[in-house]
């Protein structure tokens, strides 16, 4: 460490990260900061990069995941730019934007599904009830998967009088679907429940603002609860983790 390399203790670091003295000693142990060098009174000695890093971590790391391969790749940057490899993390955040906005559109494109299909705009077939094993093959799902959306409200099926069973027509395939495609796309069963509730009670326009707003007597828990807001949340963070890495390309390996 060079004499006139400007050093920092652990209070200043979390101070600029808004953060509590033991986040940084945790994100140190999880490896998302470079090793810390130790003073002769054996205190942490931080440097720029360390302060920079912890920025960095804090903006990628803090706050609700929305799925899986958005965590893996945002821990992958965030490894990456601790190794001080980050013209590597930097890929890695290209990358991680890429990853975000189809995760983006894949949803946009559900929620457009469910506007069309509730305004007539998707015909469906006409055809006889089918039994629960067909109806699921017809919409690509799983006999099981469909008694766990009966089961927790997601649509009604009525009952053939002859024999008992249920029924699927048209009308039931179509709204399979719509909760397939949904679900697919990472909404919450309580966003699907949502949408299916107001529709069923007259809503027929801007199915998507219910299926991304949470009802103030509901207790929200994922980030797939509000899964369109929580990805734009997302892609805009994306770019200000990608804006901090070429921030910290920049400073000297001194620093």
């Amino acid at each position: 460490m060079k004499d006139n390399q400007p050093i920092y203790h652990t209070t200043e670091i979390a101070k600029a990260a808004d953060v509590h003295p033991n986040t940084v000693r945790k994100y140190e142990e999880w490896g998302f900061l470079p090793p810390v060098a130790r003073s002769a009174n054996n205190y942490r000695v931080y440097t720029r990069f360390h302060l920079e890093q912890m920025r960095l971590a804090r903006l990628a790391m803090h706050g609700g995941w929305p799925g899986g391969r958005i965590r893996k790749s945002a821990l992958a940057l965030v490894r990456a730019s601790a190794a001080r490899d980050l013209m590597g993390a930097c890929r890695i955040a290209k990358q991680h934007i890429r990853l975000v906005k189809e995760e983006r559109a894949r949803a946009e494109i559900a929620a457009a599904y469910l506007e069309k299909w509730v305004r007539g705009k998707i015909p469906e077939r006409r055809s006889p009830p089918l039994p629960i094993l067909a109806a699921a093959r017809a919409v690509d799902s799983t006999p099981d998967a469909i008694r766990g959306w009966e089961r927790n409200g997601l649509l009604r099926v009525p009952r053939d009088p002859k024999n008992g069973y249920r029924a699927y027509g048209p009308r039931e395939i179509g709204r399979l679907r719509v909760i397939r495609m949904l679900m697919r796309a990472g909404y919450s069963t309580m966003a699907v429940l949502r949408a299916m509730r107001a529709l069923d009670t007259g809503t027929k326009r801007k199915l998507s603002r219910v299926l991304d707003t949470p009802r103030p007597e509901e207790d929200v828990l994922w980030a797939a609860d509000h899964w369109l807001s929580t990805l734009a949340e997302q892609e805009d963070r994306a770019r200000k983790i990608l804006k901090q890495l070429q921030r910290m390309t920049r400073l000297t390996p001194a620093e």
